[in-house]
């Protein structure tokens, strides 16, 4: 009988350490996914007349959307809002959790932590 495994080891510290003090500048909102992506998390409100950001704070990212909430046109309306806010292909956005929810987590490709905090940053300082 094989040996039974032990519990999971803790990962490199120093990996650990760095990560924490990159991400210390950022809203917990905001979370780097290795190799280059940035999940988002969203609590979004369908039904708006124009699509905004409303609020920008730790717990989410609160976004308006002018769209209706059925038949998946409220998601791809905030899909469509996150990308040019943060002035990216559209291909690039996508629902990684929530598709049915108020709460997402929306997943941007190939952007950096900061230029996805930078223009959430700017577009909340412009209202």
């Amino acid at each position: 009988m094989a040996p039974s495994k032990k519990g999971k080891g803790k990962g490199n510290p120093v990996e650990s350490t760095q990560s924490q003090a990159n991400t210390t500048q950022f809203p917990s909102c905001l979370r780097f996914l290795p190799p280059s992506s940035v999940a988002i998390t969203v609590h979004a409100k369908p039904g708006s007349k124009l699509a905004t950001i409303t609020d920008f704070s730790d717990e989410a990212l609160g976004v308006q959307i002018d769209a209706p909430a059925k038949d998946g046109e409220a998601n791809a309306a905030l899909l469509d809002y996150i990308s040019s806010v943060i002035g990216v292909k559209r291909r690039q956005v996508s629902i990684g959790s929530g598709s049915k929810s108020r709460d997402k987590i929306v997943v941007v490709e190939e952007v950096t932590l900061q230029s996805v905090f930078d223009a959430l940053d700017k577009v909340c300082k412009r209202q």
